[in-house]
């Protein structure tokens, strides 16, 4: 229990500092479990992430549940989840009960620093893991082609389908010696899998029946659809919810623009913006914490219906071919979402200072990213108030 309450404080430490959006949380957990505790290798490190990045769901909250899920179980999953997503939560949860003006509560500089260091986190998990994935010259290619097509590209499916196009290339590409283990899909527990797919399933089917049928529910629903229908992060929420509460009337526009302009400033997952819509479409913590559990249900579903799957396949030899282009891809999309955030980030010498400190403050120094963020919020409001 000691361990499972220290992985909750390391959750809780990140919810509360790992600022940036979904890529630059792969960024910090890869820090923190794979430089610093060295819980983890590179290597299964990186399948998780392909993992998380080809299922729907927020994938940087689904790689925290399965940090949480091999160091504890499911009580260990359940405390990493909890402490990475509480702090949002709690916030946004209580900003949409009480539609508090936000606006002026975290000024710009404070920002611009911490996005600073976000950038210099995802730069340096970029450097270390093509270091390790993209040695060879095929999969340096597959990295520069994923990330290219990342950003030329403008979909929701685009991340898992750049890495299921890289992973069949990789694929058809090499040849392996090695004898294939026949025995690897009966070792699969196939019922507990089916299990979990089930309850995705039923959530998805079920509840829009049920609320169509018996009356109530339609918000858990339409939470519930958005956490199910999500590829390529958490961004992509905001027409869903949109389309649920705005247009329909439930929520007026501007207020659910002021909620997600929030989600943006605070750190953790952006999946907690529902709380912020079902506390402010209802005025009732309990209506936010409904909402909250409903969004990230079908993403626990999911995971932990394939993970058993996946972790029997990945051995065998053609499917290590096809996961090792799978993680080019990966560092490939890591260094899209890289140039994408720093075009949006850095638009001054003094940004791009920031940032380049950071990372020799991370890579050099080993100062941890939690520290940087912390010290950075203090030293934001110093120069807003006698600087600038």
């Amino acid at each position: 229990m000691n361990s499972n309450f220290t992985l909750f404080l390391i959750f809780l430490r990140l919810g509360l500092t790992s600022f940036g959006g979904p890529v630059a949380h792969i960024g910090f957990f890869r820090e923190e479990f794979v430089l610093r505790r060295q819980w983890f290798t590179e290597e299964q490190y990186a399948d998780n992430v392909a993992l998380c990045q080809l299922i729907p769901g927020p994938a940087s909250s689904q790689v925290g549940l399965l940090i949480g899920y091999e160091r504890g179980g499911y009580l260990g999953a359940l405390l990493a989840w909890l402490g990475f997503t509480l702090p949002s939560a709690l916030f946004l949860g209580v900003l949409g009960v009480s539609l508090v003006n936000y606006g002026e509560l975290i000024p710009h500089s404070v920002l611009m620093l911490i996005k600073a260091i976000a950038l210099a986190v995802v730069l340096q998990a970029v450097i270390g893991m093509a270091k390790v994935f993209c040695s060879k010259s095929i999969e340096i290619g597959l990295m520069v082609s994923a990330a290219l097509i990342t950003l030329l590209v403008s979909s929701t499916w685009i991340a898992p389908l750049v890495i299921l196009g890289a992973a069949g290339f990789y694929t058809w590409t090499k040849k392996s010696s090695a004898t294939p283990e026949s025995t690897s899909l009966s070792k699969i527990n196939w019922k507990h899998s089916i299990s979990w797919l089930t309850l995705f399933i039923a959530g998805l089917l079920g509840l829009p029946l049920v609320s169509h049928f018996m009356g109530g529910g339609e918000s858990i629903a339409d939470f519930y659809r958005a956490g199910a229908l999500v590829f390529g992060g958490g961004h992509v929420i905001l027409p869903l919810l949109s389309n649920a509460f705005v247009e329909t009337g439930i929520m007026q526009h501007e207020t659910f623009l002021a909620g997600y302009a929030a989600a943006q400033a605070v750190p953790g997952p952006l999946f907690t913006f529902a709380s912020f819509v079902g506390g402010s479409i209802s005025a009732s913590p309990v209506s936010a914490c409904i909402a909250t559990l409903a969004i990230f249900a079908p993403a626990v579903f999911m995971l932990f219906g394939v993970y058993p799957i996946w972790r029997m396949v990945q051995q065998q030899p053609r499917i290590r071919l096809a996961v090792a282009g799978a993680n080019a891809a990966v560092v490939g999309l890591l260094l899209a979402a890289l140039i994408s955030m720093s075009v949006e980030t850095i638009h001054t010498p003094y940004a791009g200072a920031i940032l380049v400190g950071a990372y020799l403050l991370l890579d050099k120094l080993r100062v941890p990213a939690w520290l940087l963020v912390s010290g950075a919020i203090p030293l934001g409001f110093i120069v807003e108030r006698f600087v600038l």
